[in-house]
């Protein structure tokens, strides 16, 4: 049990939630990072953040060996996300991208880094920080192979950012795309252009930014299928609820049935006439009985 008030909001944001916040992700170094593999991080982290936390000792740890420090960090810090740098003679450039659930490991990819161009060797302008990137994706293989698939899923939720209600035309300036061909995936960013057109639509330009990179896949770790479900379970409060008696149909219209009670038609309210009026002895056979009659006054 928290003993202060700040140690009470400290649990509270911890907790589950219906809807959860964005995703954090953490940046280590391994114990023995160059120069290469120290700026990927660095550019990554201006990316991604103010969602990110960069260690910059480094870390003596093989994650697909033991995983225990990479989870310890991640209830340390509440990231659910994490990029693990490394390099050595038999995987140089070595880059690790993964997740986690219940603070455990997920998913984690092993990727190795042929080519990379750093933010600061692109002079052009730059986006403001924590701006919300457009991801494309281009390429048959992040729909054919299920690493690759996760993989997608993976740097989606890696990037996206933060959920947002609406979106407005001057926002849509940031652009990270991947393309699978060849074995190799090649991630580059850009800068959007809004041009002059003569018209009420824009001219859209795309001018590169950094940091570009090439990347070649190595080892996985996944998750079976049943943890993955399990990990993209819905709670019940937030699913939208079935509304009765409505339909739709191939086109989009919405049809709704009503239930009524059996009506009796011998209660229904009719226009008065003077031929549907009833005589008094129909209305004394209704009753049962003979109507006594009005005595005469005297």
């Amino acid at each position: 049990r928290p003993k202060t008030k700040r140690a009470k909001r400290f649990l509270e944001k911890r907790e589950p939630k219906l809807k959860e916040n964005t995703k954090t992700a953490m940046l280590i170094k391994g114990g023995n990072a160059n120069l290469t593999v120290t700026e990927v991080l660095k550019d990554i982290y201006a990316v991604k953040k103010p969602f990110a936390v960069l260690y910059k000792k480094k870390n003596i740890t093989r994650p697909f060996e033991d995983q225990t420090s990479l989870e310890f960090f991640s209830k340390k810090s509440d990231c659910s996300l994490f990029l693990f740098g490394s390099h050595n003679k038999k995987r140089p450039n070595n880059l690790i991208i993964g997740r986690m659930f219940d603070y455990h490991v997920l998913d984690m990819i092993e990727l190795g880094i042929e080519n990379f161009v750093s933010l600061k060797d692109v002079k052009n302008s730059k986006c403001p920080e924590g701006t919300k990137p457009m991801l494309i994706f281009a390429g048959d293989m992040f729909d054919v192979s299920e690493e690759y698939r996760r993989l997608k899923s993976l740097l989606i939720d890696f990037f996206r950012g933060p959920s947002v209600p609406s979106i407005r035309l001057a926002g849509l300036e940031y652009v990270l795309h991947f393309t699978a061909v060849g074995g190799k995936i090649y991630m580059r960013s850009y800068k959007v252009l809004l041009k002059k057109s003569g018209c009420k639509i824009p001219r859209i330009e795309l001018e590169e930014m950094g940091p570009s990179l090439d990347l070649v896949m190595r080892r996985t770790h996944l998750a079976s299928d049943d943890l993955y479900k399990l990990s993209l379970k819905e709670p019940k409060a937030l699913k939208p609820k079935k509304k009765k008696n409505i339909s739709h149909d191939v086109f989009g219209t919405t049809y709704g049935r009503i239930h009524m009670q059996k009506q009796d038609l011998g209660k229904l309210q009719t226009r008065k006439m003077k031929g549907l009026k009833k005589r008094p002895a129909e209305k004394s056979a209704e009753d049962g009985g003979v109507s006594p009659k009005k005595s005469k006054s005297a």
